[in-house]
């Protein structure tokens, strides 16, 4: 089987790019759902056989390198688990994304093709203005 040519690649791109526009609302993280005895030595949950109070749902997720949660009302767990699971096909997508990209710069490497790397009409340029730096005294 031979490799996809170039164009083949650009528009496979570009379906992943419309399929990427279609996930929707996401959130990273987990919902887990936990059940906790109170401590209070008259509450039913006392007992060895309860399994303790809830459900009580709690969504978690890793934020700078600390594990940050929020628990959530009931109402909501059905939408924050919708979102979550979006998360992982936008994850997926972006996956996809990456992979035909690399393929389509190493198609362009070997054809001697210098395309532009951002669509034309787009600049480039960075996003941030460096600081003046003050001469040297």
């Amino acid at each position: 089987m031979s490799e996809p040519s170039l164009p083949e690649l650009e528009a496979e791109r570009d379906r992943l790019y419309a399929q990427l526009s279609m996930v929707g609302d996401f959130r990273r993280g987990s919902v887990s759902e936990n059940w906790r005895k109170c401590g209070k030595p008259n509450c039913a949950c006392a007992q060895p056989d309860h399994p303790g109070h809830g459900p009580r749902f709690l969504w978690t997720r890793s934020t700078r390198g600390r594990t940050v949660g929020r628990q959530l009302a009931a109402g909501e767990v059905d939408r924050v688990r919708r979102e979550v699971a979006r998360h992982a096909e936008f994850a997926a997508v972006s996956e996809q994304i990456a992979e035909v990209n690399e393929k389509i710069c190493e198609a362009r490497a070997a054809a001697g093709t210098d395309a532009p790397s951002v669509p034309e009409g787009e600049k480039g340029g960075s996003g941030r203005r460096s600081r003046r730096r003050k001469p040297p005294r």
